[in-house]
């Protein structure tokens, strides 16, 4: 399959953002409006899609009016990108409203995580190269609680010019914001800051691995498995997969039933290596038993070679590395360092 990738993104140019999942602007505008002002201090224009004229559940009983607003985006030619509002639970359900064609024919910027996870998904069948990263609301809109870090590895992961990009963990994470019924909590610091003192773990592996990146919340990638958005056998060929969990905090039983099942589909006989991000709000002791999990099943499917890094800078907690479906990636276990081989952007 051939990769396409979005043209650049750079300051003045627009973005558009949507609601494709929960409708968090219509109990939050104040979030939203934090999320658009943070993003306008990287040097975007912001431009509010439909979506966000329409309450929760209006969204919910309508999914095409979500598929609608994404292919008006992505029609717009004065929009440059699209970042998602924040996730939900049920965007499959606008998967069948989706069109392919508008999709595939318009390759642009697009972002978000959790839930969008469905849409990312969607993206990377048809080729295309789609963002797991922060969400307008929950990453961006907490401005005074997002470290210096992350705000400088936004702006060179966007913005900067570069070929190669070596990630490297933040300083601090929190696995929770303040209350979003006070608007006043967004001008606070956050207190739940947790000193990020461990590193990534790789427990797994000793040669570099290397393929394009692919995966998500891996409790939504569940929703899809069975229907026909789920990607096909030989899309798995030589992936770097990496998996995050929700703020729901799925039991671990069930973290290795999911896992289980990508080894019967015959994925992890065909994959170079896994990433997952740190578990949000699991224990210490969780977090190793989460790992021995992982080897478990691992070592069912005869894949005690597989290179696995856990406890990495993505997903439900923040702040957030961004992941690029369909870009080259390596992991050296040796050097403990991950890295994209190529470029996001389109020559």
């Amino acid at each position: 399959m051939n990769i396409i990738k979005p043209k650049k993104i750079k300051k003045g140019d627009t973005i558009a953002i949507v609601a494709l999942s929960w409708g968090g602007h219509n109990p939050y505008p104040h979030i939203v409006n934090k999320g658009v002002e943070r993003l306008e201090s990287f040097g975007f224009k912001i431009k509010r899609g439909d979506t966000l004229n329409y309450t929760n559940q209006e969204l919910y009983e309508n999914p095409k009016l979500r598929a609608d607003d994404l292919h008006k985006q992505l029609l717009d030619e004065e929009v440059r990108g699209i970042i998602t509002l924040i996730g939900g639970y049920e965007s499959v359900r606008v998967l069948p409203f989706l069109d392919r064609e508008i999709i595939k024919n318009n390759p642009k910027f697009f972002m978000g995580y959790s839930d969008i996870s469905t849409y990312l998904t969607f993206f990377s069948n048809l080729g295309l190269v789609s963002f797991n990263g922060p969400a307008v609301m929950a990453g961006f809109a907490e401005s005074k609680n997002l470290e210096k870090d992350f705000e400088m590895y936004i702006k060179e992961f966007l913005l900067g010019n570069w070929d190669e990009f070596e990630y490297k963990k933040f300083n601090r994470y929190t696995n929770c914001y303040l209350s979003w019924d006070d608007s006043k909590n967004l001008e606070k610091e956050n207190l739940n800051y947790i000193e990020n003192n461990d590193d990534w773990h790789f427990i797994q592996g000793s040669k570099v691995a290397e393929g394009e990146l692919f995966g998500g919340c891996i409790e939504v990638l569940e929703f899809m498995k069975g229907t026909k958005f789920w990607p096909d056998e030989n899309f798995w060929n030589n992936k770097l997969l990496f998996f995050e969990t929700s703020e729901e905090k799925p039991p671990i039983i069930c973290v290795e039933s999911f896992l289980r099942n990508y080894g019967m589909q015959g994925i992890l006989n065909k994959i170079n290596g896994i990433c997952f991000g740190r578990a949000r709000d699991y224990s210490e002791e969780e977090k190793k038993e989460l790992e021995t999990v992982i080897l478990k099943v691992l070592k069912e499917f005869n894949r005690g070679d597989l290179v696995v890094v856990t406890n990495m800078d993505f997903g439900h907690t923040d702040p957030q590395l961004v992941m690029p479906n369909g870009i080259k990636a390596q992991i050296n276990p040796k050097e403990k360092t991950f890295k994209l081989l190529e470029s996001i952007w389109v020559d």
